[in-house]
């Protein structure tokens, strides 16, 4: 138990030593060891300070070394173009040493090249005078010799020739004349008995209206529309004029134009098939319209180009052909008439030995001059012939085109074959009618005579010519000016033209503002 006690006073005094001890000498070993800690910290801070040192100029020296680097490959490429430079302006320098010697070269020429011509143009003059006086004085020895000057003797031997070549020429024109005759007669009469009868083609007659049938009557209060503003519309649209009376189940459509009437009746078709009819609608199916039937005319004329094996025509050429359907000539349809011209003149140059293809082709065109797009200021054969000759025909076809009418010199055998067929198939019992065509030109006229004011778009004849319907832009005539146009056109036709009864000129000005909802 003492010993216990012992110990326990032991370490109690152990106790109490350590912790005098620890409180007695602790905070300076903790001083000690923060100095120590505070140096160690700032030596490490040092170094890395001294690293980051290194390393920045580490990369400052790499940057600095880039950039000597770059500057030196820049100054090497400036060197290089100024080396570049310079060897240019060396060799414009030498070109241009050398271009100017090149000119003192050829001034040099070009003067010993004017001495050379002066000295041949004198040379040359010389021996012309000198054999201007050798010819003198041959003919003068020649004179002398034969006692006749030169005019005589040139004059005796032309008279000779002449006497001679006179004897020859007229026996040999008496021996053909007489082997002519006695086969020419027949010989022609055969040939176009013969073509006449190998070509036989049906009479066509050209009339001025176009009747329009219909299902039921009731369909004609929708086509005039409420106070007729359908009816004018579609005759303000197409040119021309359509009647609506008492006739059951049908409309009549009248106009010098068969274009027009074509139009007028398709669209009629198509508005009364749609059952939508209304101005701005009936402008725009006459507009389609229109369209297909240029569509038709060019179809038309390629297929008669095919049908007759015509070849190689100019499009533009191909689509006159087309217009030849809706045109007449004295009455006579003219693609019925070319076709049958073409024909005739196949087989006319097919019994005369010539090519029948050269002369099909030229009775095809013969008569394009009938169907321009403008008015020409010259008669149809000659203006055809100027087409043809516009789209590359040959001159052989032009001739005969211009040459049918003798309105141009014939220079070839397809002239004259072409000008008796056209004449064969114009001369057909019933082909033709003269009052026809003369309506037609008077129509026409009126309708030209209208559009030579300024400021008119349109002009129809109608009721047969007894109305000129004159359609003027609202943006270029006003009110007051349209009495004095309907005045001065009705002067001018009073002044110009022969015609029955009277003529109504009714000038149309209309406004339309139109707009759109998006």
């Amino acid at each position: 138990m003492a010993y216990i006690i012992a110990v326990v006073i032991a370490l109690v005094i152990v106790g109490a030593w350590a912790i005098y001890f620890f409180r007695a000498l602790m905070p300076n070993k903790l001083k000690s060891i923060e100095a120590q800690a505070r140096q160690q910290a700032e030596q490490e801070a040092e170094v890395i300070k001294q690293k980051k040192l290194l390393e920045v100029k580490e990369k400052f020296l790499n940057k600095k070394a880039e950039l000597e680097k770059e500057v030196q490959q820049r100054n090497q490429q400036i060197q290089q173009g100024e080396n570049r430079v310079k060897q240019r302006e060396q060799s414009l320098n030498q070109r241009q040493d050398e271009l100017n010697r090149r000119k003192q070269e050829i001034e040099a020429t070009r003067q010993r090249l004017e001495t050379q011509q002066n000295l041949l143009e004198h040379r040359e003059h010389e021996l012309q005078e000198r054999s201007e006086s050798l010819l003198e004085q041959e003919r003068t020895r020649l004179e002398e010799i034969s006692g006749l000057s030169v005019d005589e003797a040139r004059e005796r031997l032309v008279e000779s020739l002449k006497d001679e070549a006179k004897t020859q020429a007229q026996a040999y024109i008496n021996d053909i004349m007489d082997e002519a005759k006695m086969t020419a007669n027949k010989e022609a009469k055969r040939i176009v008995i013969q073509t006449i009868q190998r070509v036989a083609t049906e009479t066509a007659v050209e009339n001025s209206v176009t009747v329009f049938h219909l299902e039921n009557d009731d369909i004609k209060g929708r086509v005039i529309g409420r106070e007729g503003r359908n009816i004018r519309a579609l005759e303000a649209a197409t040119g021309t004029e359509i009647v609506v009376d008492d006739t059951p189940e049908s409309i009549v459509i009248s106009g010098f134009d068969p274009v027009r009437r074509e139009i007028a009746r398709l669209s009629l078709h198509q508005l009364v098939a749609d059952g939508r009819i209304h101005p701005a609608r009936i402008e725009e199916v006459v507009a389609k319209v229109k369209k297909q039937i240029d569509e038709e005319i060019m179809e038309t004329g390629k297929r008669t180009a095919i049908d007759l094996g015509v070849h190689g025509l100019h499009p533009e050429l191909i689509r006159l052909i087309g217009k030849m359907k809706y045109r007449s000539s004295y009455g006579q349809n003219l693609l019925q008439h070319s076709r049958e011209t073409a024909n005739l003149c196949a087989v006319m140059a097919s019994e005369l030995g010539l090519n029948p293809k050269k002369a099909k082709r030229a009775g095809l065109l013969h008569d394009i001059g009938k169907v321009p797009d403008e008015d020409p200021e010259m008669p149809h054969a000659l203006y055809g012939a100027k087409l043809a000759e516009m789209y590359k025909e040959k001159a052989d076809i032009c001739n005969a085109i211009g040459a049918h009418h003798e309105e141009m010199e014939m220079e070839t055998l397809i002239a004259p074959i072409v000008q008796v067929c056209d004449a064969i198939s114009g001369a057909r019992p019933g082909a033709r009618r003269e009052i026809a065509e003369a309506y037609i030109k008077r129509l026409k006229d009126l309708e030209n005579i209208a559009m030579s004011y300024p400021g008119v778009m349109k002009t129809y004849a109608i009721q047969a010519g007894r109305e000129l319907r004159v359609i003027v832009g609202a943006d270029k005539i006003s009110d007051q000016e349209t009495e004095k146009l309907s005045d001065e056109i009705a002067t001018k036709i009073q002044n110009e033209m022969t015609y029955p009864g009277q003529v109504k000129i009714t000038v149309i000005r209309e406004v339309r503002s139109v707009s759109y909802a998006k």
